[in-house]
């Protein structure tokens, strides 16, 4: 945590001031579990800052999608013509005011600093030596206001570093966190996923293809929340907690959808 590279320095560190504020400031406010209070005051505060990125990528792929069956009309008149087709691609997303990489570059901004808080709250919580964590923190904090003597991991009367692994030791309701984990991300992925637009007649020919990644799609809405639950089995609470924050602000905070039906070309 201490070592001055360039990812500590410019992601982690500032994150971890920016909790320790937050810890600070719920403590003096004498406000019972302010650590945990902490995580989800900075979850929110990283995710009203990746909101307009967040809201673009969304909004992109729900025109992209939108757009899917002209996309298909296009590719079937210029098969085999690849450079064509591509001028015509191009052409109907300038009718349509959609840049192609929008969806792709908030990603690109978003995901390290997603990485960078994932990073923050699991070497602060899965440690042992929690004496050691308030030194090290101490080390890096930008302000001498921000030194703290110690950390109180209660929330709720669960401690924050507490793995549902450990149900046995700590407790069988430890394993509601991974299920309300899985639970909210297959939320998160079902109200961030695009409308899709109602099939013309003339699309049936290609439904297999179509009924193949609707399928693919289904699927990956339940592996992946299943896989996350997995993950939180093995994760401090404290972990789940910020993650668990996040899925309900995607899940609250996405955008309109749009008409299911397609757009005129």
């Amino acid at each position: 945590m201490t070592d001055p590279n360039i990812f500590n320095q410019f992601l982690i560190w500032p994150f971890i001031n920016l909790l320790i504020l937050f810890y600070k400031a719920f403590a003096l406010l004498h406000i019972p579990g302010a650590f945990g209070w902490a995580i989800v005051g900075l979850t929110l505060a990283i995710r009203l800052a990746l909101r307009p990125m967040t809201k673009k990528q969304l909004e992109s792929a729900q025109k992209m999608q939108l757009l899917k069956p002209h996309l298909d009309e296009l590719n079937k008149k210029h098969k085999n013509d690849k450079r064509r087709f591509q001028e015509e691609q191009m052409k109907l997303y300038r009718e349509h005011g959609i840049n192609p990489a929008a969806g792709c570059l908030p990603l690109i901004i978003s995901f390290p600093i997603l990485i960078a808080l994932y990073r923050v709250f699991f070497q602060v919580l899965n440690t042992g030596n929690m004496q050691e964590v308030v030194d090290q923190i101490n080390h890096i904090v930008y302000f001498s206001a921000l030194h703290i003597s110690s950390i109180d991991l209660s929330f709720f009367g669960i401690d924050l570093a507490a793995k549902p692994s450990q149900w046995q030791s700590a407790g069988w309701w430890l394993l509601l966190i991974p299920v309300i984990t899985g639970v909210l991300q297959w939320f998160q992925m079902k109200a961030m996923t695009p409308a899709q637009p109602v099939q013309k007649k003339s699309d049936k020919k290609d439904k297999k293809q179509d009924d193949f990644a609707s399928e693919m799609q289904k699927q990956m809405q339940f592996i992946f929340p299943v896989m996350i639950g997995f993950a939180a089995y093995s994760f401090p609470f404290g972990l789940s907690l910020y993650w668990n924050t996040f899925s309900i602000m995607s899940i609250f905070d996405r955008p309109n959808r749009t008409s299911s039906q397609t757009p005129k070309s």
